[in-house]
């Protein structure tokens, strides 16, 4: 009797440590990447990166967060921000820190412009 194949689990630590080539223990020189941190590709795909890293230089045409890189490579974001420091030290990807909140305008000065409309 053959012993029944297991599936190929996409969440396998075994998987993971392929990706990545590593044990998820970052280097002293990376880079500090959070979930909202945005990343934008500088160059085009290199025929000699692998499949995980051509996909992300190729989804970030435009920019995406940490977060949204890691749901669409259905990878968690310890592997992906692995990914993505190879390839920011590589120069294929830029990350940029999120766009800031505009700030809101003082309370009491829209009431002053809303009651005068009001008084014209």
């Amino acid at each position: 009797m053959s012993k029944p194949e297991r599936a190929w689990d996409p969440g396998n630590p075994d998987r993971l440590y392929i990706v990545t080539k590593s044990c998820g223990q970052a280097d002293p020189g990376v880079t500090r990447l959070d979930l909202v941190t945005l990343i934008v590709a500088r160059t085009e795909t290199d025929p000699g990166l692998q499949p995980e890293h051509e996909t992300i230089v190729r989804m970030c045409d435009y920019p995406l967060s940490v977060a949204e890189i890691s749901a669409y490579l259905t990878l968690p974001v310890s592997t992906v921000t692995v990914l993505l420091n190879d390839l920011l030290a590589r120069g294929h990807v830029e990350a940029r820190p999120p766009v800031p909140v505009a700030a809101l305008p003082d309370v009491g000065l829209l009431e002053a412009v809303m009651h005068g409309l009001q008084n014209l």
